[in-house]
């Protein structure tokens, strides 16, 4: 609750005539005095009382591509009784007030707005709560109150149709990236005959052992596993214009089109970002919220074997340098924020070499991070297959580091068309 400044005008005048009028006897200064306070006191009353609103709000859609179109749906319902709400409102829709109004919203009635939600930019737009201010007749107090949830809107980054996939390293049975030749076709499993199977499938000797036909079913050990690692790093993009760096956008674009030609081919994709660990099912919604940082969140298993590179472990289990045994996090733990040493690039294709996500590693950067393309070449033994993209740097450079084919590019529609181009893996 707020008093405005005709209030406090009001408050002063109030005892001051108060005050002459007791202290000099002057009934008709009591009198003003008396009504100004009792108007006050009225005002505050009437500012207090809250109304019963139901506040209920629908985006169409929740999820939409960088600038689709989304309309966000209120509704407003007055769940009083007696008394018809007359009030100023307005919702919040990302950093833009929209105004609602509600004038003689009578007793169970409710009215609805609807307005765009802005989708120019990716990110997460929230929108809400509703804002309702509330004052007295004579503008002497102001009550702002929030009602209702706060919904959010995806708003993804743009998919460029890619046409071309990388044919990928086979892998073995187990899951560990081998050397098969490209379209080779692995026994899996047998099962009963179906009509329609081919009869140069049917496993005879199992077939006579137990009865019945039985059909081999292939696996083909040559499905490519792609890793999509987007650098979400601030270093790594420096050129930042309004409180968006293109390149960045750009690489989010990428990283977009990638998995979404992959998961159209129905090949396994892994999303990784740089310096943010977390984990989740749509890539889109990870896309969408990504930003850049300039902290990495990394485990403390990730950090103790950064450190470790660094300063030897005693006997007693502490560092060289006398310093404290850094914290551990427990498999599934909440993760720490650390930066190792500001390189967790490093920390990060460390875990990528030891964990073996795939066979072909695509690596999305900005012009801050050529200078750690080098690093990528130590993934090679893991990693047949290695790309990087560098998006937005002015000075190209035909030079490439060993094994890595590296595509200069200045957004992600220069991206789509000369990943379709690469022939090589």
């Amino acid at each position: 609750m707020t008093i405005t400044s005709r209030g406090i005008g009001l408050l002063v005048g109030a005892c001051l005539l108060l005050l002459l009028g007791f202290r000099f006897g002057y009934p008709e200064l009591t009198l003003l005095g008396t009504a100004a306070a009792i108007a006050l006191g009225c005002a505050v009353a009437a500012a207090a009382w809250r109304p019963r609103l139901g506040v209920d709000r629908h985006a169409d859609p929740d999820r939409v591509g960088r600038g689709e179109s989304a309309t966000m749906t209120l509704t407003v319902r007055n769940g009083g009784r007696v008394r018809s709400a007359n009030l100023i409102a307005e919702d919040r829709c990302g950093n833009r007030p929209v105004p609602v109004p509600l004038l003689r919203l009578r007793p169970g009635r409710d009215t609805t707005v609807s307005y765009p939600v802005p989708t120019h930019r990716r990110g997460v737009v929230p929108v809400g709560p509703l804002r309702v201010t509330g004052r007295d007749a004579l503008g002497l107090v102001v009550v702002a109150r929030a009602h209702g949830d706060v919904a959010r809107v995806w708003v993804h980054p743009r998919i460029h149709p890619l046409t071309a996939v990388p044919t990928g390293v086979a892998r073995s049975m187990d899951g560990r990236v081998d050397r098969v030749p490209h379209g080779s076709i692995t026994f899996d499993s047998l099962r009963e005959y179906v009509v329609g199977d081919e009869l140069r499938r049917v496993h005879w000797r199992t077939s006579a052992r137990i009865g019945e036909l039985m059909v081999r079913e292939n696996l083909d050990t040559s499905l490519p596993q792609l890793v999509v690692l987007l650098d979400d790093r601030a270093a790594a993009h420096p050129v930042v214009v309004d409180g968006v760096a293109e390149t960045f956008e750009s690489a989010c674009e990428a990283a977009a089109s990638v998995v979404a030609a992959a998961r159209r081919e129905e090949l396994p994709v892994t999303l990784v970002l740089v310096a943010d660990p977390g984990t989740g099912d749509d890539f889109l919604d990870r896309l969408a919220a990504a930003e850049l940082r300039t902290t990495s969140r990394i485990t403390g298993e990730a950090r103790e074997r950064a450190d470790g590179a660094e300063q030897p472990p005693r006997a007693d289990g502490g560092r060289a340098d006398g310093g404290e045994k850094p914290p551990r996090a427990d498999v599934g733990g909440e993760p720490l924020r650390a930066d190792v040493g500001g390189e967790p690039l490093r920390a990060v294709l460390n875990r990528l070499r030891q964990q073996r996500l795939g066979d072909t590693l695509i690596f999305l950067t900005g012009p801050g991070g050529r200078d750690d393309l080098g690093q990528l070449g130590t993934l090679r033994a893991t990693y047949p297959s290695v790309l990087a993209g560098v998006f937005g740097d002015p000075v190209r450079t035909p030079a490439e580091p060993a094994g890595v084919r590296v595509l200069d590019v200045a957004d992600g529609v220069e991206f789509a068309a000369e990943w379709d181009g690469v022939r090589r893996w």
